[in-house]
């Protein structure tokens, strides 16, 4: 047989692939391929193989020895071409090219894979939901997601990983390392597919297109999140209150809820978040950046979330009802808020007087009365403000705006508060009613006001008499008596008054 090998013979050809051997024992291993018998079986873990040669190098999977050491970094391999390839990654070389798009590979099994991006050949498939890969690497990754392992553990934290890449690029999140620069803007990453995603915000390249509506992403994790958009599919389940998510970020961020961990601090005033985004958002309030426009009326936006609720009050858009009152909202978040109005469910709890909110914000907005802290002024008058909302509705007394209108009498009001009471003078609702006294009215501060009947509190007190007043009202119409202002005037005979009612009496 060696003789016909060297005269070029070749003796051993498979009538099924019509592949041809000169040696017997290249074709009894070749013939493998088509019986799928697999002779060499490991006594550790039972795993079998084609050749006695890949079950020696398994073995070292056990045993931990890696024999081919590289001279320059010292980075031990299991394999000779695992050092080979390695090699490659000091000296750059690249030499197995593709001959369709002339991109270059350090190894020829990667060119390979590559190859099959260009064929569509995905010839590994999985025999439990099967989907397919170009390579059989990426097939064993994606089974982990049906099993659940993930072998590669960190040593400093437990935390764990389905691929060893996963694990490296971890790492540098407790060194700090970040090998990959843009060269465009000189940003730095831990990961190098995260530097390929970051290159396309510069290129505005988007090559995962979702064949179902062709909305197209720069990552094809951004368009398999998008998928389930379409199929409603929800993988990722809280193990403590069972409520499920369509990616694994959504769920870590949910479990956050459960433990109050917060770990995205900022570093001018210390506030934590429990998500990176709404730290970077945070974070243009010291910087004043809003790089969010609405491209109808100009309007800018911090967060690209209020950008997009702010655009459905143009087109009265409120896609998100509740199924207990039908109530309808422009975003989910104040739905899952108004829901909590049913259930009275306040899971916001101040932890200096006990009192608790349904939402963040409004917790966020309490404190403020604690610290006394006012950090929104009014640049015409100097005026400062607990909330941002309460800024907004008060330079609507300079400007004299009042964009809430009743459609039944026209009557205009500077905050949508106002609006909604004044509807009930219409419909003759009042659902605030006193628990003492059984008394009904159309709104919670005209409650408050008339509580204080009851308790004989005055809050609001003059600062230059100390007279003191239930109502904030009460105190402006008595500051006019100091001043001797007459803000209302009667059309018929000229006659002006301190108060609205005054001018009501007279006329």
């Amino acid at each position: 047989m060696h003789e016909r090998s060297c005269a070029g013979e070749q003796s051993f050809e498979f009538f099924q692939c019509g592949k041809a051997f000169a040696c017997q024992g290249h074709s009894q291993r070749h013939e493998r391929t088509h019986t799928g018998e697999k002779p060499y079986e490991c006594q550790q873990c039972g795993k079998a193989f084609v050749q006695s040669s890949h079950l020696r190098i398994h073995k070292r999977t056990h045993t931990g020895e890696k024999p081919y050491e590289c001279n320059q970094c010292g980075k031990a391999f299991a394999q000779s071409s695992g050092l080979e390839y390695h090699k490659r990654t000091h000296t750059g070389e690249k030499p197995y090219e593709c001959n369709q798009c002339g991109k270059a590979f350090a190894g020829s099994d990667v060119l390979r894979i590559h190859k099959r991006t260009h064929t569509g050949e995905k010839p590994y498939e999985c025999n439990q939901c099967g989907k397919s890969f170009a390579g059989r690497s990426a097939l064993q990754t994606h089974k982990r997601t049906h099993t659940g392992e993930r072998p590669y553990e960190c040593k400093q934290c437990g935390k764990a990983f389905a691929q060893n890449i996963g694990l490296q690029c971890h790492k540098r999140t407790h060194t700090g390392e970040k090998p990959y620069e843009c060269k465009q803007c000189g940003k730095a990453f831990a990961g190098r597919s995260a530097l390929r995603r970051h290159k396309r915000t510069h290129t505005g390249e988007k090559p995962y297109a979702c064949k179902q509506c062709g909305k197209a992403f720069a990552g094809s994790s951004g368009l398999e999140y998008h998928k389930r958009t379409h199929t409603g599919e929800k993988p990722y389940a809280c193990n403590q209150c069972g409520k499920a998510f369509a990616g694994r970020t959504d769920l870590q961020t949910h479990k956050r809820t459960h433990t109050g961990e917060k770990p995205f601090e900022c570093n001018q005033c210390d506030k934590a978040f429990a998500q990176s985004s709404a730290l970077q958002c945070h974070k243009r309030i010291h910087t004043g950046e809003k790089p969010f426009d609405c491209k109808q009326c100009g309007k800018a936006f911090a967060g690209r979330s209020n950008l997009q609720k702010h655009k459905q009050a143009h087109v009265g858009e409120k896609p998100y009802e509740c199924n207990q009152c039908g109530k309808a909202f422009a975003g989910s978040d104040v739905l899952r808020i108004h829901r909590r109005t049913h259930t009275g469910e306040k899971p916001y709890e101040c932890n200096q007087c006990g009192k608790a909110f349904a939402g963040s914000s409004g917790l966020e907005y309490h404190k403020r009365t604690h610290a006394g802290e006012k950090p929104y002024e009014c640049k015409q008058c100097g005026k400062a403000f607990v909330g941002r909302s309460a800024l907004q509705t008060h330079k609507r007394t300079h400007t004299g705006e009042k964009p809430y209108e009743c459609k039944e009498c026209g009557k205009a009001f500077a905050q949508s508060s106002g609006l909604q009471c004044h509807k009930r003078t219409h419909t003759g609702e009042k659902p605030y009613e006193c628990k003492q006294c059984g008394k009904s009215f159309a709104g919670k501060r005209d409650l408050q006001r008339h509580k204080r009947t009851h308790t004989g509190e005055k809050p609001y007190e003059c600062k230059q008499c100390g007279k003191a007043f239930a109502g904030s009202s009460g105190l402006e119409y008595h500051k006019r008596t100091h001043i001797r202002e007459k803000y209302y005037e009667g059309n018929q005979c000229g006659k002006a008054f301190a108060g609205a009612i005054d001018l009501q009496i007279h006329k």
